[in-house]
């Protein structure tokens, strides 16, 4: 008996379990889902740049400090109200004199109310006439604060419209963190502006592998009676992580290009990272999990709906992704964000006139070819610097001796103040070749357009504008600036 009551038990367990066991697997599957939805669900939403003017506050009225007791004038005394009764056709003796007491002293009340309503007019007056005046003057602070910020917007739209570094990585900073990110991935982000090259350095923080349900569904152990977990597959886990990781990277150049009210953007760098520990030293590490390089023009050709993230990425932007995210693999960022970091590049102001750093635009091409030697030796590179005319398109020759990513490099320095055409890019890569050089590096002072980064895409070549090779030489010590005379 006590076993069928046991067995009877354990019979009505099963159901309620099992229905546990689906739920949790139903929750794991829409998690999945959503993962798999990112790039979708921001394509829902329509995303379009903040036009500057609708910042502007409209003009505010003062509101009114007159007392509305005090907007009418208040009724003066009347005599009919003080006059005494006369004392009537029947008159006893003395009524006449008495009366004539009772006149005089209304006449005194009367002369007294008149003057009393007479300083209370004068004071209401003085009162209004005081509310309006300080009426006008808060009128007056209003229109001043009002222009002022009009004009503060005005000068930002300029600001913008001119691609002025900072007010772009303003605007693009402030657009892109009104963005809500999905589920519970991290908030942080960061932008900068190149103006040489119309490019935006943008980093992303991405959430770790963990976001992935480690999970892939759960069921109903009779014999433990409980509800157990089946685990996912790492080569599912790290799938599933790496599509998530790409949808994000299209979802931000789709966020960026299509904040780009002022067109002022050709070119985006996206760099996903991670924060996490390290197990081994148990340090806070970042590593960069995706990093690449798109034009307007590459992602105008794209149907976002329709693409394979991970193929897009890869294949399509040449982009550089972790084989093995969950082990924190890095891959090397396309360009560092702090290079292109508008707090790192100085402005150019008044005070440049009395600034000691060498204005890089005043040296001749020779002295500039032997500033890039000195920057890339005291980066660690074993450089030879050619004799001009007899470089075959070669400026200096660097070697960097570390295994597997080292190697020759041929430099060219190009000291221009016009953006470098796509035929020197071309060009250089031509040159790679027939060295069989490693790599190519094409350093100016100005910038490149997207043509030439788009060249330059999935081919051995670094393309270092204005912007990064000042950033360099803070971080190297070597003084520098670029100041471009009005002409």
């Amino acid at each position: 008996m006590g076993r069928s009551l046991e067995g009877q038990a354990r019979s009505d367990r099963p159901p309620g379990r099992t229905a546990e066991a689906a739920q949790r697997t139903a929750a794991v599957v829409e998690r999945v889902r959503a993962l798999g939805n990112v790039l979708a669900d921001a394509l829902a939403i329509d995303v379009h740049g903040t036009d500057l003017q609708t910042l502007k506050r409209a003009p505010r009225r003062a509101p009114p400090t007159v007392s509305p007791a005090d907007l009418e004038p208040h009724p003066g005394p009347v005599w009919a109200a003080f006059v005494p009764h006369s004392p009537g056709r029947f008159r006893w003796w003395g009524a006449e004199r008495r009366y004539a007491c009772r006149l005089a002293a209304a006449e005194d009340r009367f002369a007294e109310a008149i003057e009393r309503h007479r300083a209370f007019e004068e004071n209401r007056r003085e009162r209004v006439a005081r509310a309006v005046r300080d009426q006008v003057e808060q009128q007056r602070r209003l229109d001043e604060a009002t222009a002022e910020q009009h004009a503060r917007i005005e000068a930002y739209q300029r600001a913008v419209e001119n691609r002025d570094r900072a007010a772009v990585s303003k605007y693009f900073q402030k657009a892109l963190d009104r963005v809500a990110e999905p589920l519970d991935f991290p908030r942080r982000r960061r932008v900068g502006y190149v103006p040489e090259s119309t490019l935006l350095a943008v980093e992303w923080e991405l959430p770790g592998v963990s976001v992935v349900p480690a999970e892939a569904s759960y069921r109903y152990d009779r014999d433990r009676d409980a509800v157990i977990s089946v685990p996912r597959p790492s080569q599912e886990m790290r799938v599933l992580y790496q599509q998530l990781v790409a949808q994000l990277a299209l979802r931000a150049l789709h966020l960026v290009f299509g904040s780009d009210r002022y067109g002022v953007v050709d070119t985006v760098v996206f760099n996903g990272m991670v924060e996490s520990v390290d197990l081994p030293t148990g340090q806070t590490v970042r590593p960069c999990l995706i990093t690449l390089r798109a034009t307007r023009e590459q992602f105008k050709a794209l149907v976002l709906d329709q693409l394979d993230p991970v193929a897009c990425v890869r294949h399509y932007f040449s982009a550089e992704v972790s084989r093995h995210p969950e082990e924190l693999q890095p891959v090397e960022p396309v360009l560092e964000f702090d290079l292109a970091d508008p707090r790192t590049i100085e402005p150019v102001d008044v005070l440049s006139e009395i600034d000691s750093r060498p204005n890089l635009l005043e040296l001749s091409p020779e002295s500039f070819e032997h500033l890039v030697q000195n920057l890339l030796a005291r980066m660690g590179l074993e450089t030879r610097l050619f004799r001009r005319g007899h470089d075959g398109g070669i400026d200096c020759v660097a070697y960097d001796p570390r295994p597997i990513t080292g190697g020759k490099f041929v430099v060219q320095a190009k000291l221009w103040t016009r953006t470098v055409p796509p035929s020197a890019v071309r060009d250089l890569f031509g040159t790679v070749l027939d060295a069989g050089a490693t790599k190519g590096i094409l350093i100016t002072t100005s910038g490149f357009g997207p043509s030439s980064y788009q060249f330059a895409t999935g081919k051995p070549l670094q393309l270092i504008d204005g912007t990064t090779l000042l950033s360099l030489c803070h971080l190297h010590d070597i003084p520098a600036r670029i100041i471009r005379r009005a002409s």
